[in-house]
């Protein structure tokens, strides 16, 4: 979770999208204050609990359901901080894909999505 990218985008999770097997755990890191990590609503595959990171929190999240989990950082989602987490096959990404992303969020998401179709040879 941080301000600036690695590449000077601000607001951005790093990396943008984090490949896990099922029962894997990925953890937030607060590397910059003002942050959190929250679950997108509708944002996950069936069957997978969501979550909502407190500002300024390290959480772990353990992923249990094949397929896209979008999240955001709630303070942010309008200035594009949202990433995703991609459980074996992306099984729901036309369903994430057709969420409504507020503001600078809907590049990111297309970011998101252009990496996941090009790494699963869609």
């Amino acid at each position: 979770m941080l301000n600036k990218g690695s590449d000077g985008t601000p607001m951005v999770f790093e990396p943008l999208v984090v490949k896990a097997a099922p029962g894997d755990t990925v953890t937030f890191v607060p590397t910059d204050k003002s942050h959190n990590s929250a679950s997108m609503k509708d944002g996950l595959p069936d069957g997978a609990e969501m979550w909502k990171g407190k500002a300024n929190e390290k959480i772990t999240v353990t992923v249990t359901e094949e397929g896209v989990y979008m999240y955001q950082c709630t303070p942010h989602l309008g200035m594009g901080m949202i990433g995703a987490i991609v459980v074996g096959k992306p099984a729901n990404l036309e369903t994430v894909k057709a969420l409504k992303y507020p503001g600078k969020a809907k590049v990111t998401a297309e970011k998101i999505f252009a990496e996941i179709e090009t790494s699963n040879g869609s």
